[in-house]
């Protein structure tokens, strides 16, 4: 099929090179002035081109924009799209409700979400094979396409319904992005105590925690002062957070308070009402 990546972005790059690999023709993208070197890199054989171009001429728009400026650039693409033609956009969080003006267009709509974070182009393409991609479509031609265009990503499709796509992104916003949020708090830490290389040093403690939780599920694989009721142990790492990073205070408050509901009848009775009794006087 003719694409045209409309956002050639890091995950618009991406998808455009393993759609490109799997047979189909990316004939357009579009973006801001690093999309230039970025394009020249991995799409050498795509020309640069504006929405107004590119959304005229491909079977299939695929928008690649941050959320925020999706109905802005529907707009765009609606006022040229071909009736009948595709237009799918990448967001985890959007529904189908952006891409009404398209409809009204004589354009044909699905939305498609690969489940995994693109921090680079090389790193995408690794990461997109085997990783579960969310497709959403009013029709069964639509989700047709997009199990069709997700396996051609190389991965493993699923239908994700319109509604339910908010509650599956803040999932994915929790598996990721906090992930990386608390790494970047376990690293200062670490760093402040002394730790030498304290990304090295905790990398095996995450691996080996991650791997449990796959292996076991996340209620079985709590470990740590929550889950056993030390609260002279969760007492003490306060103070300490308190006294080299006061603004960890807080998250560390509200992830123990999380952790204890994970933990649920591991920690009945006594021990659970001691340790929520020790976070509250740090509340």
């Amino acid at each position: 099929m003719d694409i045209a990546i409309v956002g050639a972005g890091t995950a618009g790059t991406a998808v455009g090179v393993a759609w490109g690999r799997a047979g189909h023709r990316i004939v357009a993208a579009t973006g801001r002035d690093a999309t230039l070197e970025r394009v020249a890199a991995w799409l050498p054989e795509t020309p640069v081109r504006a929405i107004s171009e590119a959304g005229a001429i491909a079977e299939v728009v695929a928008i690649a924009v941050p959320d925020d400026a999706l109905p802005t650039v529907v707009t765009e693409v609606a006022n040229v799209v071909t009736p009948g033609a595709w237009v799918l956009h990448l967001s985890g969080a959007q529904g189908l409700d952006v891409l009404a003006p398209i409809v009204g267009a004589g354009g044909r709509v699905l939305a498609l979400h690969p489940l995994q974070t693109f921090a680079d182009v090389a790193g995408a393409l690794d990461a997109l094979r085997d990783c579960a991609v969310a497709v959403t479509a009013v029709d069964t031609a639509g989700f047709g396409l997009g199990e069709r265009l997700a396996t051609d990503l190389g991965g493993r499709p699923f239908r994700l319904p319109d509604a339910a796509r908010p509650l599956y992104h803040a999932a994915a916003v929790f598996a990721s992005n906090d992930l990386v949020a608390i790494s970047g708090a376990a690293e200062a830490l670490l760093s402040i105590a002394g730790v030498p290389d304290a990304l090295g040093a905790m990398r095996p403690l995450q691996e080996t925690t991650l791997a449990n939780v796959h292996r076991l599920g996340p209620h079985a694989a709590l470990t740590g002062p929550i889950v056993r009721g030390d609260v002279g142990t969760i007492d003490r790492n306060l103070r300490a957070v308190a006294a080299a990073a006061p603004h960890l205070v807080a998250p560390y408050v509200e992830l123990s308070r999380l952790a204890l509901s994970l933990a649920g009848d591991r920690l009945p009775g006594a021990g659970r009402t001691a340790v929520e009794k020790v976070l509250a006087a740090w509340s």
